[in-house]
């Protein structure tokens, strides 16, 4: 990968932009709009959002004060867990298209899985969600389909459908691999994407990345990132801040070497958010 343009090549033989802008817990209003807003003039060409992020109207609005046309832009977002269901997925998929004033989606996400500590139907509840999905994606009215937060224990039913799961976006960065649900996308072409892909304060915070990002003349923002990519992981960076938005794009002018690469794969799980697909309660 040599710039944000650059894609990764799905199953389906859409390309998507290597490095996408993340927009979770990024305010509604002026601080959305304005930040998609720099992204863009930043060179970013993924935007991804959701509709639990209560952003996708602000985010939306700043696509369109861009003035980049719209197929030069790949956006995503997601159908939320209180919207699973073939029915309630179909209506959910309509308002976020109203919201972002857009007639089509390049990308749609299963947020969350239902699983079985909240579920009796839990496979049931995915599929149907599913089938809707792969309705709109026939109907040409999404270009890609695939889930989030997804480990292979929930990706299996969905694996033995009509159109199987091009993208699961889990958190993945220096301290937490999660190295089954990686193995078992690449094993199936399903690429994965890194939601938090900075970790939480402690990430910046540590010393042994701070040491290797020194030695590339980088943050450790920019290492993080360059690890996902050459790692063949999609990373969705956030930042509200113009220039952190410019500077998380600037990971194409260094090589991480074999060794530290090694390093950091090697660290301790830390720095991670502790939401767990199976545990959690929303």
């Amino acid at each position: 990968m040599r710039s944000l343009t650059d894609t990764f090549t799905l199953k389906n033989k859409m390309g998507i932009p290597c490095i996408g802008y993340g927009t979770w817990k990024t305010p509604d209003g002026d601080t959305a709009l304005s930040s998609v807003k720099a992204a863009i003039e930043s060179g970013y060409r993924h935007i991804d959002t959701a509709a639990a992020y209560g952003n996708e109207s602000s985010v939306g609005e700043g696509i369109i004060q861009s003035g980049i046309a719209r197929d030069e832009l790949f956006v995503t977002s997601k159908v939320w867990n209180t919207e699973r269901g073939y029915d309630k997925t179909m209506k959910a998929f309509e308002k976020t298209c109203k919201d972002l004033k857009m007639d089509y989606l390049d990308m749609y996400l299963i947020h969350w899985p239902a699983s079985q500590h909240q579920f009796e139907n839990w496979e049931e509840l995915n599929l149907s969600t599913w089938k809707a999905m792969t309705e709109l994606y026939k109907a040409g009215k999404i270009k890609v389909i695939g889930v989030s937060n997804f480990m292979p224990h929930h990706l299996k039913a969905l694996m033995e459908t009509e159109v199987t799961p091009m993208v699961d976006q889990i958190e993945f960065h220096p301290g937490c691999m999660q190295d089954e649900t990686v193995s078992y996308c690449k094993n199936n072409g399903i690429q994965v994407e890194a939601w938090s892909p900075l970790g939480n304060g402690r990430i910046l915070e540590d010393f042994t990345l701070q040491e290797i990002a020194q030695k590339y003349g980088k943050s450790v923002a920019q290492l993080c990132i360059r690890w996902c990519l050459q790692h063949d992981i999609l990373p969705l960076p956030k930042s509200v801040t113009p220039s952190r938005i410019r500077e998380n794009a600037e990971v194409f002018d260094f090589i991480l070497d074999e060794n530290d690469m090694e390093r950091i794969d090697s660290m301790g799980n830390f720095g991670g958010s502790g939401s767990h697909p199976d545990k959690i309660d929303f």
